[in-house]
C-alpha cells in the first residue's frame, strides 16, 4: 500500500532532516555498502532508525533501496529528496526535485534547489519562475526575493534587481540582508557611489556581522578611501579580537593593496544569500532549513571563505565530532582561517575520544608559534576535561603570559587555572586565581560559588563564604549547580533543615543529576527522614554516577549515612563535581577569540568532552560558564525562529573560532 505523500516540505525536514545531518562537499565519506536483499518495510524502517542516529550515509543508503523498490511513492521521493540534499549529494537529489514539483507544485524547498541549479547554469529566468512558484513565508519571501535579485544582474539589469530588494516589506530584520545585498549588486554592476551607501548602511545597522563589515571595507579600499577601510576592521576588531580574515584583510590595506569585492558574479551573490541565511537560521534555532541552506550555497560556491565553516560550526551544534573533522581538515592551507580551523580539528579530535591525537595536534601549532593564544586555551581545556590538573594549569599559566594586561574578559583563565590548582592540591595558588578572577569580574556567580564554597568546606572564612554562595544564588536562581552548593554548604554547617530546602530545589532544577540527589538524600537522613533518603540514593544510583562514585551510595542504601561517617560529618568523600565538570564545555573568554562570524544557535559546545572526576573534598559544581555576547556573522533575524536554550553570561572555554566561529 502506498505511503501517503506528506504535503509540507518543512513538515518533512522537521520529522526527518533534523536527523539526517550533512558532509562538506568535497569532503571523504565512507561509502555505505549497498543493500542487499532489501524489503519495503525493512528498508523503511532501516532509513528511519538510521535518520534517527543520524548516520547519514545509511539512511541515504536504505532510501536509494526504498525507491528501487517503491519508486512511485511520493513520500520516499521526498524523504530521498530532502536525505540526499542534507547528506551533499546536491545532483543527486535534483531529479527528485523534478518530480516532487510535479506531485505538488509550490513544494518550497524543491523549488529552491530547482532555482539553485539553474542560477548555477546561468538559466536566470528559468531560476526566477521557481522562485515565484514557492510557498512563502518570511524566510522564504526573503530568500526569493534576493535571489531573484541576484538573477536579475545575471540578466542584464541589476537596477530592476535593487528595485525588487527595496520593494520586499517584512520584520524589521530584513533591513541588513536588504541593505548588504542592495549594495553588493550595486558594486557588482558598477555603481560604486551607491554601492557605498548602502553598504556603510549595512556596516552601520549590523556593526558586529563580519560580512556587512568586510563589504563596506572592500568597497572602500577601491574607492579611495583606505583609511575608512582599515577603520571599519578595527571598529571590528575592538568588538570581535583577532579574526584571521580581518587580520589578512589589515595587513593587505596596510601594504597598499586594495581588496577585491566580496562578491562577483550572480552565482556568488546567490551562495552569499543562502549562506547568509543559513548562518542566520543556524543561529536561531532552525538547523534543519539551515543544513539546506548550507548545502546549497556550498554547491555553488565551493570556495565560499564562510559557509565550510559555519556548516562545520552546526555539526558541533549538533554534537557531530566526526563530521565537523572532515570539513576543517578540507579548509585550504592557505586560508586565513586555516590555523582556526586546525584548532577546532584538535576539539573534535578529543571529543572522538582522541585525546593523544588531539594534544599532538596542538602541540604543534604551540611549536610552531609558542603565542597562539587559541591553540593554548584549547589545549588547557583538553587537559582540565581528561583530569590532567597539573599540565592544565601549566598550559594556562602559558596562555595568561601572553595577557600582560588582563581584562575583564580574561576572568575565565584566571578561573579555570584556579580549578585546575585546587585539583593539582595547590589551593594557595588557586584561591590566588580565583581572587584574580573576581577581581577581574566582581559578582561572576561561577567564581564567587566556587571560592565561597571552597572556603566553607575548608572551614575558613566561613561568613564570607556563605555569603558568597548566596550570592551566587541570588545571581543564578535557576542554576541547580549553585543552588547545591548552598545546600551541601549548610549541611557541611550542620544546618540540615536549611540544607534539605536548598537541596531540594536544586533536584527541581536538575533532576536527573546524580550528585545532586545523593546529596538530598544524605540531608533527608540527617533529618530523620530515612525512607525518603533511602529512595533518593537509589534514585542517584539509578542515574549511573561516576563509577568512584557508586560504591559509597551503594553503601549508604545498604547501611545508611551514620554507619558510613561519623554523626553530625558530611562524607569525607561526598561526590561533589567541580564546577567545570556540570558541562565540561570549555569557556571562550571574549578578548582570546580569533572571530566572529557564528552560525549556529548560542552556546553550544562543539561536542561533548568528558567530564573530570568528581573531587574530593566536597567542592562546589556549577554549569560551564558560557557568554552572551553579540553573533558575528549573518544577521540575528529577531522574528525569525528562536532556540529555546537557555543563555548563560559566563564565557565557554573552548578555543574561539574563525567562522562559524563561537562568539560568545
Amino acid at each position: 500500500m502506498k505511503i501517503s505523500l506528506i504535503r509540507s516540505p518543512l513538515a518533512i525536514a522537521a520529522a526527518f532532516c533534523v536527523s539526517l545531518m550533512t558532509v562538506a562537499p568535497g569532503a571523504a565519506r565512507a561509502d555505505f555498502p549497498p543493500i542487499s536483499d532489501a524489503t519495503l518495510s525493512g528498508s523503511y524502517l532501516a532509513a528511519r532508525l538510521a535518520g534517527s542516529e543520524r548516520d547519514t550515509e545509511a539512511a541515504v543508503a536504505y532510501l536509494r533501496a526504498l525507491l528501487k523498490l517503491d519508486p512511485r511513492n511520493d513520500e520516499v521521493v521526498e524523504r530521498a529528496f530532502f536525505a540526499m540534499l542534507v547528506d551533499g549529494d546536491v545532483e543527486e537529489a535534483m531529479p527528485l526535485a523534478d518530480r516532487l514539483v510535479k506531485v505538488d507544485r509550490s513544494h518550497r524547498i524543491a523549488r529552491l534547489a530547482l532555482a539553485t541549479r539553474a542560477i548555477k547554469a546561468a538559466k536566470y529566468t528559468t531560476a526566477r519562475t521557481n522562485l515565484s512558484l514557492s510557498v512563502r513565508g518570511p524566510i522564504g519571501d526573503l530568500t526569493a526575493t534576493l535571489l531573484a535579485a541576484w538573477t536579475m544582474v545575471g540578466s542584464g539589469t541589476p537596477k530592476a534587481g535593487v528595485e525588487m530588494i527595496d520593494r520586499l516589506q517584512g520584520p524589521d530584520w530584513y533591513a541588513s540582508f536588504k541593505n548588504l545585498h542592495a549594495g553588493l549588486i550595486l558594486d557588482v554592476s558598477g555603481n560604486k557611489k551607491e554601492a557605498g551607501k548602502r553598504l556603510e548602511l549595512a556596516m552601520k545597522t549590523e556593526p558586529v556581522t563580519l560580512r556587512a563589515i568586510d563589504a563596506y571595507a572592500r568597497w572602500a579600499s577601491r574607492n579611495g578611501e583606505t583609511e575608512a577601510a582599515i577603520a571599519a576592521y578595527r571598529n571590528f576588531d575592538k568588538l570581535m579580537p583577532r579574526h584571521p580574515l580581518v587580520e589578512a584583510a589589515l595587513k593587505e590595506l596596510e601594504a597598499g593593496h586594495q581588496l577585491p569585492p566580496l562578491v562577483r558574479t550572480p552565482q556568488e551573490g546567490a551562495a552569499e544569500v543562502l549562506y547568509g541565511l543559513g548562518a542566520a537560521l543556524a543561529r536561531q534555532g532552525g538547523e534543519d532549513l539551515a543544513l539546506v541552506y548550507l548545502q546549497l550555497g556550498l554547491w555553488l560556491d565551493p570556495d565560499h571563505p564562510l559557509a565550510g565553516l559555519s556548516l562545520a560550526d552546526l555539526y558541533e551544534q549538533l554534537k557531530q565530532p566526526e563530521k565537523a573533522i572532515q570539513v576543517y581538515d578540507k579548509i585550504p592551507a592557505s586560508s586565513p582561517l586555516k590555523r582556526n580551523a586546525e584548532v577546532q580539528l584538535a576539539i573534535n579530535l578529543d571529543a572522538t575520544d582522541k585525546t593523544a591525537e588531539a594534544r599532538k595536534h596542538l602541540e604543534a601549532l604551540i611549536k610552531a608559534n609558542p603565542k597562539d593564544l587559541e591553540a593554548l586555551v584549547a589545549l588547557a581545556g583538553i587537559e582540565r576535561g581528561r583530569k590532567m590538573f597539573g599540565e592544565c594549569a601549566a598550559t594556562y599559566s602559558k596562555a595568561l603570559a601572553l595577557l600582560p594586561d588582563p581584562t575583564r574578559a580574561n576572568w575565565a583563565l584566571y578561573y579555570f587555572r584556579g580549578i585546575c590548582n585546587e585539583r593539582s592540591k595547590n589551593w594557595p595558588a588557586a584561591e590566588a586565581d580565583l581572587k584574580k578572577a573576581l577581581q577581574l569580574y566582581p559578582d561572576q556567580p561561577h567564581v564567587l560559588n566556587y571560592l565561597g564554597y571552597s572556603w566553607v568546606d575548608q572551614g575558613t572564612n566561613l561568613d564570607q563564604g556563605i555569603a558568597m554562595i548566596r550570592k551566587a544564588v541570588e545571581l543564578r536562581p535557576d542554576d541547580g549547580y549553585i543552588v547545591d552548593s548552598l545546600g551541601w554548604a549548610n549541611f557541611k554547617l550542620g544546618r540540615y533543615d536549611d540544607a534539605v530546602s536548598d537541596l531540594e530545589r536544586a533536584v527541581e532544577l536538575k533532576p536527573q543529576d546524580p550528585v545532586i540527589n545523593d546529596h538530598l538524600g544524605d540531608a533527608y537522613w540527617k533529618v530523620g527522614r530515612r525512607l525518603e533518603a533511602t529512595f533518593q540514593w537509589n534514585h542517584a544510583r539509578d542515574l549511573k554516577p561516576e563509577p568512584e562514585d557508586l560504591g559509597k551510595i551503594v553503601k549508604k542504601i545498604k547501611d545508611g549515612l551514620d554507619t558510613t561517617t561519623p554523626e553530625g560529618a558530611a562524607p569525607a568523600d561526598a561526590p561533589v563535581k567541580k564546577a567545570e565538570d556540570a558541562k565540561p564545555a570549555e569557556a571562550k573568554p571574549a578578548d582570546i577569540k580569533t572571530g566572529a562570524d557564528k552560525p549556529a544557535v548560542d552556546a553550544p559546545a562543539p561536542a561533548d568532552t568528558p567530564k573530570a572526576d568528581a573531587p574530593k573534598g566536597d567542592t562546589p559544581k556549577v554549569d560551564a560558564p558560557t557568554a552572551d555576547a553579540p553573533k558575528a556573522d549573518a544577521p540575528s533575524p529577531a522574528d525569525a525562529p528562536k532556540s529555546d536554550a537557555p543563555k548563560t553570561d559566563a564565557p565557554k572555554t573552548d578555543a574561539p573560532k574563525a567562522d562559524g566561529q563561537k562568539s560568545n
